[in-house]
């Protein structure tokens, strides 16, 4: 409820009835600096993206769409630990295998939530941030196909939307199935006729598309795979916005909090040390940190290797103070985007707000049935786990030191985090299209 519009006699007696603290004075609101800035978007634009977000067409075997692992429903991910691509059917902790195509190996990470990627101030993207918006990288976008990064993307939200479709395990598919994974297979990425190409071709084919693109582009300007990409960015970057939470209000004046978020959010910023990292208006840093999240799954290791540990980034950077960090994730609709961490190895944020507080001891104990894991048989998915000498070398890259909070303290800062809910955010804009030109089913 926006309590602005109500008359002051009424909005106390409203905040009381609701167990609320009266007003906080504003000395003791956290400085968090200027607000979020997000780039106009063109609503054509964000409709056209709309309709290819939900649309099968962009993977390979046409069977999973950027809504399979992103979807609203699902806080914008897929409600799994480490999810499955191509070889699974259905939506979110209900995705089973295809006993008649069954996956290769499992998504190594955690389908991150896709709220705010449009401000500004999101210029890295993915768990390691192997994608960033750089000047001084060809086209202004640091990518792991480096020289061969074709020219076109608007930005780094733009590119990132279209390397999953590079993936044999997420969108892709496998050799000889596709004539995109095929393409994908023999290296044939970015160049003409590549698997970008392949798929901008079918994009085009379609009428509705090409005259949707009609309006955004221009009349009969070309479809390329970056234009699709832009489009995407451009619904990412409209439907997801969240920057008007219970949270924004109270920092704006406009309402106040309950009390445990009121104490909650004094621990945040305070005596938690929470902010170190979740800092800002929404809650990141943009910087990488090792926290010793517990590891299963496949692993992300290289061709020649044989391992099953993912070394975050340090696989960029080769810097080894980089081991085993990953980006601090914003915190905004964090209560809808379970499970957490790089691996979804905690299923609530009060197994993820304790982990924080003691990895090792977190790490020795973790309960595996905190990972929302869809069978996949002759998987060994527990080998770093299992392994106390793999555990000790997670812990020995720790950043933060241990800190004690009561059962009740904890709950105080969940409490905060709850309020970091926009309901504009996750009720959506222009929602599940009831279809989409393609003709292909929708994520539902």
């Amino acid at each position: 409820m926006d309590l602005k519009h109500l008359a002051a006699p009424f909005a106390s007696a409203a905040l009381i009835a609701l167990g609320a603290a009266m007003p906080a004075a504003a000395t003791d609101r956290p400085d968090l600096g200027p607000r979020p800035q997000f780039p106009e978007t063109d609503l054509a634009a964000a409709e056209l993206g709309q309709l290819l977000f939900y649309d099968r067409i962009l993977s390979g075997n046409r069977n999973i769409a950027c809504s399979t692992c992103h979807h609203p429903t699902l806080g914008t991910s897929d409600g799994l630990s480490l999810g499955l691509g191509e070889g699974g059917i259905g939506l979110g902790p209900k995705r089973v295998v295809d006993p008649a195509n069954p996956p290769e190996q499992r998504i190594p990470r955690n389908a991150p939530g896709l709220w705010n990627l449009g401000a500004r101030e999101f210029t890295v993207m993915f768990h390691d941030g192997r994608l960033e918006d750089d000047a001084s990288f060809p086209n202004g976008i640091r990518t792991p196909l480096g020289e061969d990064m074709v020219a076109g993307f608007d930005d780094a939200l733009a590119a990132q939307a279209m390397f999953p479709v590079l993936s044999a395990d997420e969108m892709a598919g496998h050799y000889s199935e596709n004539e995109v994974a095929e393409a994908v297979r023999l290296g044939q990425l970015s160049q003409p006729g590549g698997a970008w190409d392949r798929i901008a071709a079918r994009v085009a084919a379609v009428p509705e598309y090409r005259s949707r693109f009609d309006t955004v582009l221009g009349q009969g300007a070309p479809i390329t795979f970056a234009e699709i990409a832009n489009v995407l960015a451009d619904f990412i970057r409209f439907e997801w916005r969240a920057d008007m939470s219970p949270f924004d209000r109270y920092m704006l004046g406009e309402a106040d909090l309950p009390t445990p978020a009121l104490r909650g959010l004094a621990l945040f910023y305070g005596k938690g040390e929470c902010s170190s990292c979740h800092s800002g208006w929404l809650q990141t840093d943009h910087g990488f940190h090792a926290l010793g999240v517990p590891q299963f799954g496949p692993g992300k290791a290289a061709r020649f290797e044989a391992h099953h540990r993912d070394e975050g980034r340090i696989r960029v950077t080769g810097d080894p103070a980089d081991a085993f960090a990953f980006r601090t994730p914003s915190l905004r609709n964090v209560a809808s985007t379970a499970p957490y961490g790089h691996s979804g190895a905690f299923a609530t944020l009060d197994s993820m707000v304790r982990h924080h507080l003691d990895a090792r001891r977190s790490l020795d104990h973790y309960d595996r049935l905190e990972a929302v894991l869809p069978d996949l048989p002759g998987k060994q998915d527990w080998l770093v786990q299992d392994s106390a000498a793999e555990r000790e070398v997670l812990v020995q890259a720790v950043e933060i030191a241990p800190l004690s909070l009561t059962d009740t303290e904890i709950g105080e800062i969940v409490a905060f985090l709850e309020v970091l809910t926009d309901q504009a955010g996750v009720d959506g804009r222009l929602g599940v299209p009831e279809q989409v030109p393609s003709g292909l089913p929708v994520d539902r």
